[in-house]
């Protein structure tokens, strides 16, 4: 299990490994809190009981929403078959915007990067702006963390990772409270698994507003260092993961959880049509790719679109996104031009 302290040594390696390659992937008003009994009304869509375990999903708002986010699309990929998610359910009935990083670096996102205070006032500036762009679909915050990261040297146990401690995502968990966000754990196995990695953070996953996220980049099955290769996940991996989660939202009665699985090439996602829908969970192939805008969306439309699996994300990078000639960070306006349009929008 974690230790309740990390060394000076192993911030150091985080930071110095995570500047070199987690930020240098291949191009490519308050909201309520989300609790087991929550109920949002919004005003375009009626009554939305988000959060409420004791009352179905609306079936008809779910299509209605549903439909809204294809945004027209006529390829006849989407929308998937799935089932209908269990009470309480956060997707579509909402767009997540989420901010990504490390309390550990300010190299691996905007969450470490920036202040709390002054970090959670930017994202709500998100939030606000995205609400404008369509008021269809309430917009609600979330902390997305990295509670495991990739390492360049193999450690005690050669497993290319480090777990971080408790008290860390505790920290996180306090900030979610002050703006009423969700949060996600994000993990990064190197050279372990997922069978390792994910109940080590059961306690955490067992409570109703924190969900999960997968980086496929760092799941090194070859052996190699991380930032040697892009790893990749098989759907037999992705599928451990649903069950491990629709298990434990059986066992606490809790509301649906968001999984989430970055993606920026076909081969970080392997055997995609053998991925397993749940009730009780709901997945979201999030592209992870940087660079000038016209790449993103390529990358959007060969690896997100071409390859429907439930929901779909997008990031945005402060810094990556600015780096080539003639490029600029995306509008809400424009991601919602998307087909079908993103649900999770991470900042990093």
């Amino acid at each position: 299990m974690l230790k309740p302290t990390i060394s000076a040594l192993l911030i150091i390696v985080i930071i110095l490994f995570h500047s070199s390659i987690v930020s240098c992937q291949s191009s490519g008003g308050n909201t309520p809190p989300i609790t087991t009994k929550d109920t949002v009304t919004d005003s375009s869509t009626g009554v939305n009981n988000v959060g409420n375990t004791s009352i179905p999903v609306d079936t008809a708002l779910y299509n209605k929403l549903t439909t809204h986010i294809l945004n027209g699309d006529s390829s006849g990929k989407w929308p998937v078959k799935d089932v209908y998610p269990i009470a309480g359910a956060i997707l579509p009935f909402n767009r997540i915007i989420a901010y990504y990083g490390n309390l550990y670096s300010k190299q691996m996102g905007i969450l470490g990067e920036l202040p709390p205070k002054q970090m959670m006032q930017k994202l709500m500036g998100e939030v606000k702006k995205w609400q404008a762009a369509d008021s269809t679909i309430k917009v609600i915050p979330a902390l997305h963390y990295i509670a495991v990261t990739a390492q360049q040297y193999g450690g005690k146990n050669n497993t290319y990772r480090l777990r971080m401690p408790f008290h860390q995502i505790d920290s996180v968990l306090n900030m979610a409270k002050q703006i009423n966000a969700l949060v996600f754990l994000d993990i990064q196995v190197g050279l372990s698994t997922l069978q390792k990695e994910v109940p080590e953070l059961e306690k955490y996953l067992s409570m109703p507003n924190v969900h999960f996220g997968i980086d496929p980049e760092f799941s090194m099955k070859g052996g190699q260092a991380p930032g040697k290769a892009v790893g990749s996940y098989d759907a037999n991996d992705i599928n451990y993961v649903t069950d491990y989660l629709a298990k434990l939202v059986r066992k606490h009665n809790l509301p649906p959880k968001v999984f989430v699985i970055h993606r920026f090439t076909q081969a970080m996602v392997k055997n995609y049509k053998d991925i397993k829908l749940r009730p009780e969970v709901q997945i979201v192939m999030h592209m992870d790719g940087w660079g000038h805008p016209a790449r993103k969306f390529n990358t959007y439309r060969m690896f997100i679109h071409k390859e429907p699996v439930q929901f779909a994300g997008f990031k945005i990078f402060y810094k990556n996104d600015l780096k080539e000639a003639n490029s600029r960070i995306l509008t809400p306006e424009e991601l919602l031009k998307l087909k079908p349009q993103p649900v999770y929008i991470q900042y990093q």
